[in-house]
């Protein structure tokens, strides 16, 4: 699955455009790297996103297409 899908799937960040420029900003890290919004995820990732001044690591424990509000919180764990 794409970056920029993953991260609104997941519900990590909002929308897939808000995603996408962060990405283009260079505010997005996948195993250290800086990720493209086109970059395949997948399960066991290091997703490190900038928020202003605070740094967030995420593990990706699942992908999946549609997930509900609920459940959203189930495709990754906080570092």
């Amino acid at each position: 699955m794409r970056l920029d899908k993953y991260l609104k799937v997941s519900r990590i960040i909002k929308r897939r455009t808000i995603a996408k420029e962060a990405c283009e900003k260079g505010l997005v890290e996948i195993n250290g790297k800086v990720g493209k919004s086109s970059s395949e995820v997948k399960i066991g990732d290091i997703i490190e996103i900038t928020f202003g001044e605070k740094k967030v690591k995420y593990r990706i424990t699942e992908i999946r297409e549609h997930v509900l509000k609920d459940q959203a919180k189930e495709l990754y764990e906080v570092l």
